[in-house]
């Protein structure tokens, strides 16, 4: 049923049905309307979604509005069981280009949901691909368009036809561990019809679309779940029957290579995703047996995250400065130190990119080396096998080296080593799991090094978080009390309402209310006087005090920056960062 826009007088300018019926509601005032129209159209963007986006009018109005304005039911879809919906009526990237659900079938008639009636081209599409009639039922913008993507990334639809189907994976065509999209459609191989092997494709396209790091595959005892890591945070994606957790782990085991015998004790592995003729997705694979099967974790390597620049990864001039400074230095030990998945391996290949000249020799020893970087020769260390870090290093020590990168400094003889190259005439690079920059150094006296080695080797270390970035579409001016900012760690004379905190909203841009992620940095020069300090084995915190006096941020100040920038959110900094 294709709506009739019940606006008898035409507004100025050509504006959406939407629009003029929300003016002619007295929702929406005719400037602010023609204002959000140029905007939505500057940022290619739908009407809706800037207008939700902007707060000008709630999705939950706007919804009770369109239903009045209409004429047509309001449904609330909180109160809908997503399994429960009709499949395969309609494309579902049709469904989200327009933001339509399909709600149910009703004769040659379909009942379907949507926030915009006014939206022709939508009926007139939905009309075409179906060839029967559509019935609107009103919903809340924000919950549709959850529903929406829900509906066309669950995994739900693909895997109906699992359960009960019995199929083996032929073994014999996974020789390359190179996953081909293109073979993965086609109908030529038994293998890549298989509902396992669609479904995992689709998985691992999903989350690389969606911009996670990480893939979660956990096996519980009546549930099985997948999980994306987005930002930073862990979401549940699809939950797929228990049936398969043994034949989609086989599928990964076997195109990681891995044994697919053992299921008793943790294994690791790499498989590449192929999208295109030239494009190729890394993956770093995990195995853990738990009670009721193994979890698999799948690490999303993107090759051009080292690529990006120094600039993209959120230094501030100064701290930029100090590490350029370093980097370029002829010998000394850069450490660069967090905790796991705070982007130390990112920051680390910003910096050999840098340094990586036809005239440099850079070695590289990693567990595993998780970003092919030509013109750099990367070693994969093997325990098993005797090649550990600290056998890595003594053989690139007599390979001429000029520059050398140790994934991660574990224990004295690798620290030894490692601080033995710094002192004669090379360029060290590595990590170590540290909360903070002096910490760093207490950390590496305890493991035995000697203090006068320290300081004769250490020139910068950089702390680092990654917190999430408020989304630019949707932030809006946060009321934080005077106390609060200043219980933060902000100073009184910082307080005095020349900038604006931000908090998040949501929108159908972001993930709420936050899209993509900025670091954090604490980047801290080994200066004389800290030197001195190393060597009369002073502490921690003697360390930290000489590094603020010499103008070196905290990792809170350094966040607290980031708020003031309105980069970030307030209870983001505070979550990631301790005082």
């Amino acid at each position: 049923m294709a709506a009739v826009d019940p606006v008898s007088d035409a507004p100025s300018m050509a504006l959406p049905g939407l629009a003029r019926a929300l003016v002619s509601a007295g929702k929406l005032g005719q400037k602010s309307a023609e204002e959000i129209y140029k905007k939505a159209q500057a940022n290619k963007n739908s009407f809706i979604a800037e207008l939700t986006g902007s707060g000008a009018v709630s999705a939950s109005d706007l919804a009770h509005t369109m239903s009045t304005a209409f004429g047509a039911p309001l449904l609330d879809l909180e109160a809908v069981d997503i399994q429960r919906l009709p499949k395969g009526l309609l494309d579902p990237k049709l469904c989200s280009a327009y933001r339509v659900l399909v709600l149910s079938k009703r004769n040659n008639r379909l009942i379907v949901a949507t926030a915009d009636p006014s939206d022709q081209t939508a009926a007139d599409k939905v009309k075409f691909a179906t060839q029967m009639g559509v019935d609107w039922v009103i919903a809340e913008w924000d919950k549709l368009s959850k529903m929406v993507e829900a509906s066309s990334a669950s995994a739900n639809q693909a895997m109906d036809s699992i359960i009960g189907d019995d199929f083996e994976f032929d073994e014999s065509t996974m020789d390359d561990s190179v996953i081909d999209e293109d073979q993965g459609a086609g109908a030529t191989s038994d293998v890549d019809d298989a509902p396992v092997v669609k479904f995992l494709h689709k998985m691992l396209l999903d989350a690389f679309s969606q911009r996670a790091s990480d893939l979660h595959f956990e096996p519980y005892e009546h549930t099985y779940r997948v999980r994306f890591r987005i930002d930073g945070e862990l979401r549940e994606i699809a939950s797929p029957p228990v049936a398969i957790k043994d034949k989609l782990a086989s599928r990964i085991k076997v195109i990681s290579r891995m044994d697919i015998s053992e299921k008793r004790v943790p294994q690791d592995g790499r498989m590449k995703l192929k999208v295109g003729p030239d494009r190729v997705i890394d993956f770093r694979v995990s195995t853990l047996p738990t009670l009721f099967g193994e979890k698999i974790v799948i690490r999303i390597l993107d090759p051009s995250s080292a690529k990006l620049g120094i600039d993209a990864l959120g230094y501030e001039a100064e701290e930029k400065e100090r590490l350029l400074n370093a980097v370029g230095r002829p010998y000394g030990m850069v450490l660069v130190t967090g905790p796991t998945g705070s982007g130390k391996t990112v920051s680390l290949y910003t910096c050999l990119n840098i340094l990586n000249k036809p005239g440099v020799n850079i070695s590289t020893a990693e567990d595993p080396s998780e970003i092919n970087l030509p013109g750099v020769n990367q070693v994969n260390v093997n325990d098993k096998a005797g090649l550990t870090f600290a056998a890595a290093l003594k053989s690139f020590l007599r390979q001429d080296p000029d520059v050398i990168m140790v994934g991660e400094i574990r224990d004295l003889e690798t620290a030894d080593i490692a601080i033995k190259a710094a002192q004669t005439g090379h360029m060290v690079l590595s990590t170590l799991h540290t909360n903070d920059a002096p910490t760093t150094l207490t950390r590496m006296r305890n493991m035995g090094i000697a203090p006068f080695n320290i300081a004769s080797s250490v020139i910068l270390i950089t702390a680092q978080r990654l917190a999430r970035r408020l989304c630019a579409a949707c932030k809006q001016p946060a009321d934080i009390p005077h106390e609060t900012l200043l219980e933060a760690g902000f100073k009184e004379e910082e307080v005095d309402g020349s900038w604006t905190p931000y908090r998040p909203v949501g929108c159908n841009m972001c993930n709420n209310g936050y899209k993509g992620r900025v670091g954090i940095y604490q980047v801290m020069p080994v200066s004389d006087e800290i030197q001195r300090i190393i060597l009369r084995d002073g502490s921690s915190m003697e360390i930290a005090a000489q590094a603020e006096s010499e103008g070196v941020k905290s990792l809170r100040k350094s966040g607290l920056h980031k708020v003031k920038l309105g980069v970030t959110s307030l209870e983001e900094v505070l979550g990631c960062t301790n005082e």
